[in-house]
């Protein structure tokens, strides 16, 4: 039998447990198989397990010996990871297994994302709940489905699930910090319909692709100046489509609405004669994104590649290509505006997440977060008023609520000094420019008071995720501490 690559990892039952999420596909909204690894967990363990009508699941841990009395707490991570990969990965994480790999101190899954957002916590609350030597009161382990398509599980939570509150989230992502804010957000869906005509005759067929490009968390990672794949690519058709002789007939970039897009391809109908002279146009646009994003998305490539003239549809009208690519290239993405009250914390963003051509419709998906609501309504008035110069149609949905900040939490309190006597280093209390499930919980259970901590994570939402193997270490002995007070 193989060696295991988290074998001597501490601890030991985080790691069982989440190597086995890591052979277990768990894309939003297909999360079954991982809940029957979770409802089999709990009734090997003889835990009471309960679904509630939308699919979250609620473990209910007795407390240890001695316990019985203290306050019921709640664990609360979600099962559904963002599932990226490189191109030219073999693995796929929406299909598994991944393929780990451990170095320099640091747990990686090899071209795809690690999952570690949100399987650490979830396999954390797992752990301590079957670990004899953890001292803790009656817990809840919730686990929520579909945080990262849009929380539906948590905007569905059904009410009275929960019986405890005092709820500690296991989904933040920077070791030595404990959140108690968060962003909220909403999505804008866009469609703008054009036609078609026939292909130049003397016009073979071309993939412009870019590629090497960061990406990152929408909120995590927006205040980086990393390029979006789906605006470079508008951008330089933009430049390309009005000298006339070059023809778009596709259009594909990104794949997440929370992930700033790696990638994007278009195809496109070029007379022969003129592909040099378009590599040329081509390369001196990507020297200057390189220049623009020097230290931050400088390793942008762009190529230009024949293909199979059938496997493609005919091409978008002229104008009608150059109106759309306008029209991408002005939907804002990126950071609006940086908050006034929190130095150094995002307060607007918006991400240009998918964008999508298909029979006689371009479609795209944008993710806009924003801790003061106004701001965010007004950035989603921007994107309407963008789209709508440009004859197309735009629809919001998942709008979630941010989580406003409470320092006189008595959880905090808690975690506070706890944090400090483990770590021997006082914590830093702050918010969050993304869209933890604390927002909507806070707003289905009144009363809950709430603080959320985690381990470091770095590259969220790409295939560049990694976990921090020490922080792992310190986030469970941070949690295994903080139960042990809160139950004693």
């Amino acid at each position: 039998m193989s060696k295991s690559v988290v074998e001597g990892l501490e601890p030991a039952r985080l790691f069982h447990h989440f190597e086995r999420f890591t052979q277990i596909p768990r894309p939003s909204g297909h999360e079954g198989a991982i809940v029957d690894y979770v409802l089999s967990w709990a009734a090997d363990c003889g835990f009471e397990a309960v679904r509630d009508e939308v699919g979250n699941v609620c473990v209910r841990v007795p407390a240890t010996p001695g316990r019985e009395d203290a306050a019921t707490v709640v664990l609360q991570g979600h099962l559904d990871m963002v599932c990226e990969r490189n191109s030219d990965s073999p693995y796929d994480a929406e299909t598994g297994p991944l393929k780990l790999r451990v170095g320099d101190g640091w747990l990686t899954a090899e071209g795809t994302t690690l999952g570690a957002d949100n399987g650490v916590g979830v396999c954390a609350a797992m752990a301590v709940a079957e670990d004899p030597t953890v001292a803790h009161g009656p817990l809840e382990l919730l686990m929520t489905i579909d945080e990262e398509a849009g929380m539906t599980g948590a905007m569905g939570l059904e009410r009275g699930f929960l019986r405890g509150r005092t709820l500690v989230n296991l989904d933040s992502e920077e070791d030595g910090q404990l959140f108690v804010g968060c962003s909220g957000g909403c999505d804008t869906n866009v469609e703008l319909a054009f036609s078609r005509e026939a292909r130049e005759s003397d016009a073979a067929v071309f993939e412009l692709r870019i590629s090497g490009l960061r990406g990152g968390h929408s909120g995590l990672d927006i205040h980086r100046n990393r390029i979006n794949a789906n605006h470079a690519l508008a951008r330089v058709l933009c430049q390309l489509l009005p000298g006339g002789g070059l023809q778009l007939l596709s259009f594909e970039g990104g794949t997440k609405r929370n992930a700033i897009p790696r990638e994007a391809r278009a195809a496109v109908a070029v007379a022969e004669e003129r592909v040099d002279a378009l590599r040329a146009e081509i390369d001196a646009l990507v020297a200057e994104m390189k220049v623009q994003h020097q230290g931050c998305d400088d390793s942008v490539t762009m190529t230009l590649q024949p293909c199979e003239a059938d496997d493609h549809p005919l091409p978008i009208v002229a104008q009608d290509a150059l109106r759309a690519m306008q029209m991408i290239l002005a939907i804002p993405s990126g950071v609006i505006s940086m908050s006034q009250d929190v130095a150094g914390l995002v307060e607007t963003s918006t991400n240009l997440g998918v964008v999508r051509s298909h029979g006689d419709r371009l479609t795209t998906l944008s993710c806009t977060r924003s801790s003061v609501r106004a701001a965010l309504v007004a950035t989603l008035d921007r994107i309407d008023a963008v789209v709508r110069l440009a004859g197309a149609q735009s629809t919001r949905q998942g709008e979630y609520p941010g989580w406003k900040p409470n320092l006189e939490s008595p959880v905090l309190a808690v975690v506070r000094e706890v944090a400090q006597e483990v770590t021997g280093r006082q914590p830093e209390v702050c918010a969050i420019h993304a869209g933890l499930e604390c927002g909507l919980l806070g707003e289905r259970i009144p009363g809950l008071d709430m603080v959320s901590f985690g381990p470091e994570i770095r590259g969220a939402h790409s295939p560049d995720e990694k976990l921090d193997l020490e922080s792992t270490l310190r986030f469970w002995k941070l949690l295994v501490a903080v139960l042990d007070r809160l139950s004693a």
